[in-house]
């Protein structure tokens, strides 16, 4: 299979890179060129444009920074998106969005799914993220191969637009987890706890996750580079707060969030790196949350395994 990958970002480059590594025949763009270039130095093919690529690709993926990009993309590429070709959207966007786009691709007898990832880009570097995939069974099928290279755990959600509504809840879930680790690492240096214990007792007690064994590391190393940025965590949390508004669903939490994120870009921009939400409570404290002997960055030190189907207990 021919494949196409369109947005080679912070998390776009890893996953091609994972194809890359794995011997798939793969065809790349970026608006950047740079971008590009590195893909082609390591074995892809430069694409040209959207539309060249689905017309060259048995399957194409996007993975862009907001819906508005995809909207964008897509339309060049839906000329040619037709019997035989697959379109797979592995951006995080809006339930409808990717339903109205991936119905027209289907209309004319292609393919569409969405296939959002999640698990930090640290873990997309490797190819044991994991992936969520919306569509038809028999679509699932051809793509698994594609997704278990560039995924260790890899769930068939539904149909099209259910993964993007999973994505947008678990990413909403971490950006609260993200919220409350901030407090509670504040609350600790303001109480002179020593950091590093602080941060040992959380990760071993009920009050651990994710975002705590990995964000809270490089708040606490002082870089807060997690490789994701708080202009990303506002749009995916409004995306959820979208999904909650259709639904008919009245919120108390996601509001407050959204809030909190807004103010943080209003204060520090829009790049700022997302783990940074935590300087509008080191500001108004006058506390530096930082202690020594935390990474940088985080680095997946699980070694590379190809993926599988996970299997929904019925």
């Amino acid at each position: 299979m021919k494949v196409g990958f369109i947005g080679l970002g912070n998390v776009g480059g890893k996953l091609s890179g994972s194809l890359l590594r794995n011997g798939v025949d793969l065809v790349v763009h970026d608006l950047n060129s740079e971008l590009v270039a590195d893909c082609v130095a390591r074995g892809a093919q430069d694409g040209g444009s959207p539309a060249q690529m689905m017309q060259d690709c048995d399957a194409v993926i996007t993975c862009l920074p907001s819906p508005a990009a995809s909207d964008a993309v897509v339309s060049q590429m839906m000329p040619h998106a037709t019997a035989g070709k697959i379109w797979m959207e592995m951006s995080t966007t809006d339930e409808a969005e990717v339903k109205r786009l991936g119905s027209q691709v289907i209309a004319q007898g292609g393919a569409a799914v969405d296939c959002p990832v999640s698990g930090g880009c640290h873990r997309a570097d490797t190819g044991n993220i994991s992936i969520f995939a919306g569509c038809d069974r028999a679509t699932f099928e051809k793509i698994l191969p594609l997704l278990t290279v560039m995924g260790r755990r890899v769930l068939h959600t539904g149909d099209l637009g259910s993964a993007s509504v999973l994505k947008v809840v678990t990413n909403f879930l971490a950006t609260a987890n993200l919220i409350s680790c901030a407090e509670a690492l504040t609350v600790c240096k303001g109480a002179d706890m020593d950091m590093g214990v602080a941060y040992e007792a959380i990760a071993m007690s009920s009050g651990t996750s994710f975002v705590h064994e990995t964000e809270s590391q490089v708040i606490l190393n002082g870089s807060r580079d997690i490789s994701f940025t708080m202009d990303l965590v506002a749009k995916d949390i409004g995306l959820f707060q979208e999904v909650a508004d259709r639904a008919g669903v009245e919120l108390e939490m996601s509001p407050l969030m959204i809030n909190i994120f807004n103010d943080g870009i209003e204060k520090y921009g829009p790049r700022e790196l997302s783990p940074n939400i935590i300087r509008r409570l080191e500001d108004r404290t006058g506390l530096d949350v930082t202690a020594p002997g935390f990474p940088p960055e985080m680095k997946d030190d699980e070694p590379e395994e190809r993926g599988a189907e996970i299997v929904v207990r019925r």
